[in-house]
């Protein structure tokens, strides 16, 4: 199966649901380009014929692979490097053959150049097929485009083109032993030398892609203060090109699922590495790629659910139970209908994100490249980068916890033959417990959510309030929006609400007046008892989010409204639930 040709929705959110009339210029100002291409149209048929070729590759190749590879694992610790295993080889090989790992990265250094949407659709078509495929792939693209965005150019020039070569990739390296989510808690530390490197002691734990041979590393230099301000950020190489190991991969962790996958204790031992960016400010540099990893993550979780659903679907439509495929039976065919809203929900959530956040990342770029930007790109960043900011947590928490549960779906629709190593949906269930812990545990995702909340509401209260209750949904019955728009405006302000009575009631003002105040509202206490609703909040604003979407899309083409009408359908007692669970509690 095509994972793009053979999807129409797919091909209705490439071609409609990314902004390209505002993404496709800020990657190419003019045409005709040194590309070759003549007009915006013909970037888009060449990212379609693209993800046509890798749609089938992962349909094809990824997916007959991916049993095995889940089988043998990714590979072996030998002598502290890490080495892939037959399976994981030949699809690095692969990969490097279709260019795989440069769709984003710009030509100068090998890469296609190509808008963020092309590299993101790809890891939900290889997702569908093998979890562990995808993810070793996002550590070679992720990793090029930290280099290149923080690095010199020296540094970009001779690193980046072996990773567009398949012979290096990277990782990321965060997680210590006894600390997790508390990063202000890291032990390793980084000692300046004479020459302006610094030499690295200490060690990181389930780091993926551990043994890539590039590692960004936050550790401490000594001296600095604690907490999250006195972290910096460095770049520490495997090899330095005297045939000794800089650092040492101790061993490949045996996890739950994802086993073609390399999660590694890596141990750093007077370490040589580089100084990225200012002293103290390597949180900063490194949220910067866990945002762009969360948002890679949800697409890695709707690749799972696609996998699982297509597979489950396919078995229930052969199945015969009672004289009939299992799809004809009353409550099968309901539940799967549940189950395909809310995945080609998903699918339109996602898409909408990523539109944002590739718009961000392309001015941002350019700001730390040029230092300035005009009036217009000013107002395009400021709203990319808030609408980014807002949907990173969601679209994290909503995907992943909705593929570990259509997961666990499927299964059922298998029966007792879903529980069989024989069949692939246990395969994607034990995978989807991957997505739901890397790059902050749903709680984390929860707690930011809620603290963009607090953040927004105390900044300004009086304005958050009214801006919540500004709107009733009687005034649109005079409106020339369509019924999608209506019903989403509607929908909303129960929403706004019920929210508003939840932050009155944790929050506690002594008076109407006083709701405005922050400073009567903000004890420590009372946001204490707010966090404890946090994914809820969380859940419903996700709702939210996808609703918006969903609607602008139906307005956009009136074909999507039966989708738009489905998930409301599908959400709606959800969101009754959340709003009972906040009056009761």
């Amino acid at each position: 199966m095509n994972y793009f040709s053979d999807e129409k929705d797919w091909q209705w959110l490439v071609e409609n649901g990314f902004d390209w009339d505002t993404i496709i210029p800020l990657y190419y100002p003019s045409f005709p380009t040194e590309d070759g291409f003549n007009s915006k149209e013909e970037v888009l048929d060449f990212i379609k014929e693209l993800l046509t070729q890798t749609g089938s590759w992962a349909g094809s190749a990824v997916l007959d692979r991916a049993a095995k590879l889940d089988i043998n694992g990714a590979g072996r610790v030998v002598d502290g490097r890490a080495i892939p295993g037959e399976e994981l080889q030949a699809f690095y090989n692969e990969a490097t053959e279709l260019q795989a790992f440069g769709l984003p990265i710009p030509t100068e250094y090998g890469g296609l150049g190509l808008p963020v949407g092309s590299l993101m659709v790809l890891l939900a078509q290889l997702a569908r097929s093998c979890m562990s495929s995808c993810t070793q792939l996002a550590f070679y693209t992720s990793i090029a485009d930290m280099v290149h965005r923080f690095c010199d150019e020296e540094t970009s020039m001779r690193l980046i083109p072996q990773i567009m070569e398949g012979k290096l990739s990277g990782s990321m390296c965060l997680t210590e032993p006894g600390c997790g989510s508390d990063l202000g808690n890291i032990k390793t530390s980084a000692t300046p030398q004479e020459d302006g490197t610094y030499l690295l002691n200490g060690s990181k734990i389930f780091i993926t892609n551990g043994g890539g041979g590039l590692g960004f590393v936050l550790a401490r230099i000594k001296g600095d203060k604690p907490g999250l301000e006195g972290i910096s950020m460095f770049l520490c190489e495997q090899d330095l090109g005297d045939g000794t190991l800089n650092y040492k991969v101790a061993k490949n962790e045996e996890k739950m699922g994802m086993h073609g996958s390399f999660t590694c204790e890596i141990v750093y031992e007077n370490s040589k590495a580089s100084l990225i960016g200012k002293q103290g400010e390597g949180f900063k540099y490194m949220l910067h790629l866990m945002n762009e990893a969360r948002i890679a993550v949800g697409m890695q979780a709707l690749g799972g659910i696609e996998g699982s659903l297509s597979y489950a679907i396919n078995y229930a439509k052969e199945r015969v139970q009672f004289d009939r495929p299992l799809t004809d039976l009353p409550l099968m065919k309901r539940n799967i209908e549940d189950l395909e809203t809310e995945r080609d929900a998903l699918r339109a959530l996602m898409v909408d994100t990523i539109s944002y956040f590739d718009i961000y990342q392309r001015l941002d770029m350019k700001k730390k490249k040029t230092g300035e930007l005009n009036e217009e790109e000013n107002r395009l960043f400021n709203d990319a980068w808030l609408w980014t900011r807002k949907r990173t947590p969601l679209v994290k928490y909503y995907t992943c916890e909705a593929y570990a549960t259509i997961s666990q779906k499927a299964i059922q629709i298998l029966g007792g033959y879903g529980y069989m190593q024989e069949y692939p949906v246990e395969r994607y269930h034990r995978d989807s417990f991957g997505p739901l812990l890397y790059e902050g545990t749903s709680q984390i995702q929860a707690l930011m959510a809620l603290k963009d909340i607090v953040k927004y509401a105390a900044k300004d209260p009086k304005k958050f309030f009214q801006t919540i209750l500004a709107k009733h949904p009687s005034l649109n019955i005079i409106s020339s929006e369509n019924e999608a728009i209506k019903a989403f405006n509607t929908i909303q302000y129960r929403f706004k609400k019920n929210t508003v009575s939840l932050l009155v009631k944790c929050l506690r003002p002594e008076s109407y007046g006083d709701i405005f105040n922050p400073k009567a509202w903000t004890a420590e206490t009372n946001i204490e008892e707010l966090m404890t609703h946090a994914e809820t909040l969380t859940q419903a604003l996700s709702y939210m989010e996808t609703l918006r979407v969903l609607a602008i899309h139906a307005r956009r083409d009136n074909s999507r409204a039966e989708l738009f009408n489905r998930y409301a359908r599908l959400v709606k007692p959800r969101l009754e639930a959340i709003y009972t669970d906040w009056e009761l509690r």
